[in-house]
C-alpha cells in the first residue's frame, strides 16, 4: 500500500472530484426512489447507508481474508476511536437526510446547489477556526467566485422548483452543516492512524442505526410494485455515492485542504444539471451558463494552486526537535 504521505495532491483533489461527481447523481436517484418506492428522505437515506454498510462489510471481509496482517479487524478501528465515529456517522446521516429533503421541497437544481453553495463557507470558517487552515487570497478569491457561480444557478434555474422551495432551502442549510462537520473531521482524523476503508464502515454504521427509528416512523418499506427498479436504485445509492464516493472523500482528505475538498466538491451540481438536461429535458439558460462557467473556473483554479506545492500549514509542517525550522510532517495512516 502506498502512504497517505506519498499520495499526490493533484490525486487526492480527483478523489473528490470524482466523489462530488457521484453525489451529484444521488439526488436523481434519491428523487426516482420517491416515485418507484413511495418512501420518504429518511427512509431513502436509511436505504442508502444499509446498502453501503452490507457492500463495505463484505469488501472488508475478502480484505481481511486475502492480507489479516494489514487489514485490522473493525473491532479495534472503532475502539479506537469510537468519537471519529459517532460524529461521522451522525453528520452523515444529517447531511444526507437533509439533502434529500431539499431536493424534494425544493427540487433537484435548487435544493443541490444551495447545500453546496454554503458548504465550502462553513468549512472555510470552520477550517480557520479548528484546523488553522489559512485560505490566502487565492482560496477566498476561488470560494467567492465559486458561490457566485451558486448564486446564478440557483436564480437561473426555472421550472424545477418543489412544491416548497423556502423549506427546501432550510433543508439545504442543514444538510450543509453536517457535510461541512464530516469534512473538517476527515480532514483532522487524516493526521492520525487508521485506514481509510475501515474508518469509514463504523460511521456508516453509526449513521444507519441514528436514522432507523425515524425512518420507522416515516414508512421504511418501500412499496414493491416495481421491485427490480426499487431494489436497483437502493444498491446504486449504497454502491456509488455512499460506499464509493466516501472512501474517495475520506483518501483526499489526507492530502487536500479542507476548504480547497470543500470547492472542489462543487462539481456535484454540475453533475447534478447535466442529469437535469440529459434526463430530464432541462435547459440551461445564460445565466445558468454563467454560474457553471464560474464553478469550473473555481473548481480548476483552486485544484491547479493545491497541487503547486505549497504546503498546506495544518498537515505539511511541524515543528523540529531541537531547531527553529519546520520539518515536513508525514502521516501515519495508510492509504487504502
Amino acid at each position: 500500500m502506498q502512504s497517505s504521505s506519498a499520495l499526490p495532491v493533484w490525486r487526492g483533489a480527483l478523489y473528490v472530484a470524482i466523489a462530488a461527481t457521484a453525489w451529484g447523481t444521488g439526488g436523481a436517484v434519491a428523487t426516482a426512489m420517491y416515485d418507484a418506492g413511495g418512501i420518504g428522505p429518511v427512509a431513502v437515506t436509511f436505504w442508502r447507508f444499509l446498502a453501503g454498510v452490507v457492500l463495505l462489510l463484505a469488501a472488508h471481509t475478502v480484505r481481511r481474508a486475502r492480507r489479516p496482517e494489514a487489514v485490522p479487524p473493525l473491532r479495534a478501528v472503532y475502539a479506537g476511536n469510537p468519537r471519529r465515529a459517532l460524529i461521522t456517522g451522525i453528520g452523515m446521516a444529517m447531511a444526507q437526510t437533509a439533502y434529500f429533503a431539499a431536493v424534494q421541497q425544493a427540487g433537484l437544481a435548487v435544493g443541490t446547489v444551495a447545500t453546496l453553495g454554503a458548504g465550502p463557507v462553513l468549512v472555510a470558517v470552520g477550517a480557520r477556526l479548528t484546523l488553522g487552515e489559512r485560505a490566502g487570497a487565492a482560496g477566498i478569491a476561488a470560494v467567492v467566485c465559486g458561490v457566485a457561480g451558486l448564486a446564478l444557478l440557483m436564480g437561473g434555474a426555472d421550472g424545477t422548483t418543489g412544491p416548497d422551495p423556502l423549506l427546501g432551502i432550510g433543508y439545504a442549510m442543514f444538510s450543509a452543516v453536517g457535510y461541512a462537520g464530516v469534512t473538517l473531521l476527515g480532514r483532522f482524523s487524516g493526521r492520525g492512524p487508521g485506514g481509510v476503508f475501515e474508518s469509514t464502515v463504523p460511521g456508516f454504521t453509526v449513521g444507519m442505526l441514528c436514522l432507523l427509528p425515524l425512518a420507522w416512523w416515516e414508512g421504511l418499506v418501500p412499496g414493491m410494485d416495481r421491485p427490480a427498479v426499487t431494489l436497483g436504485l437502493i444498491l446504486y445509492l449504497g454502491a456509488v455515492p455512499t460506499a464509493l464516493a466516501y472512501i474517495l472523500l475520506f483518501t483526499g482528505l489526507r492530502v487536500v485542504r479542507a476548504t480547497t475538498a470543500s470547492v472542489i466538491a462543487l462539481v456535484d451540481p454540475l453533475a447534478a444539471a447535466a442529469i437535469g438536461v440529459l434526463a430530464f429535458g432541462e435547459r440551461l439558460n445564460a445565466i445558468v451558463l454563467t454560474g457553471t462557467a464560474l464553478l469550473l473556473f473555481a473548481v480548476v483554479f483552486l485544484a491547479v494552486h493545491e497541487g503547486s506545492g505549497r504546503p498546506s500549514p495544518s498537515v505539511a509542517t511541524e515543528p523540529e526537535r531541537g531547531r527553529g525550522r519546520r520539518a515536513p510532517r508525514q502521516s501515519a495512516g495508510a492509504e487504502e
